[in-house]
């Protein structure tokens, strides 16, 4: 099976959206918005499409990896950029074949080679260590109201590239701009899907809800 990372056509934009939506549906929570993200990240000026990309396979979209402009303040006023990426989701009949870890390595390498010090996300605590992130607590790094847990990683791109700039981070104010009500209204563009609460979920009442976990 042949696997092709490059990036994303305007054609392709409906099947990369449905594609996330099957990925991400009843996963943390009944439904999920992931697809409307995707949709809202395009028009985005925190979004980079140059290091953005989708696995292909047979001609059909079966991954997606969407990365954006994000910022660490430190306590002295200064800004430093650094890479977010979100969301990386796998066809769920195509998981488990190493295409998320694909497309994640062959993006970091970008980055690299842009020169871009390191990238901070939420994410899967048993999926991205294996990649090398680390929690963030190890670079300084804290969210933006202060604290670290394990959903809260990094990696450095280059030596020092997290560890120069402790602080707190910021991501694209568009992941937390998606209301119900426009995600429901754009959900009606795709096949129906049933939601259901499931095991595993996030347990908002309890308040523990962890952002931005991906399958891949």
């Amino acid at each position: 099976m042949e696997i092709i990372i490059r990036q994303e056509l305007p054609e392709e934009y409906w099947e990369t959206e449905y594609m996330t939506k099957k990925a991400f549906w009843n996963l943390h929570f009944p439904g999920c918005n992931e697809h409307y993200l995707v949709h809202r990240l395009r028009s985005d000026k925190a979004y980079i499409p140059e290091l953005s990309r989708v696995a292909v396979s047979d001609g059909k979209i079966v991954g997606t990896i969407m990365y954006s402009a994000a910022r660490i303040e430190g306590a002295e006023g200064s800004s430093n950029e650094v890479l977010c990426f979100g969301p990386l989701c796998v066809d769920p009949a195509m998981q488990n074949m190493g295409i998320g870890g694909l497309l994640l390595n062959t993006t970091m390498q970008l980055a690299r080679e842009e020169g871009y010090p390191g990238i901070v996300i939420f994410g899967e605590p048993g999926y991205y260590p294996k990649f090398g992130f680390q929690t963030c607590d190890h670079y300084g790094i804290t969210t933006a109201e202060g604290k670290n847990f394990d959903a809260f990683m990094g990696i450095e791109l280059v030596p020092g590239g997290l560890r120069s700039m402790p602080g707190r981070f910021f991501e694209a104010e568009v992941f937390e701009s998606l209301t119900e009500e426009e995600t429901e209204a754009f959900d009606k563009g795709f096949p129906y899907m049933e939601k259901l609460r499931l095991p595993g979920q996030w347990d908002y009442d309890a308040g523990t809800k962890q952002k931005d976990g991906d399958e891949a």
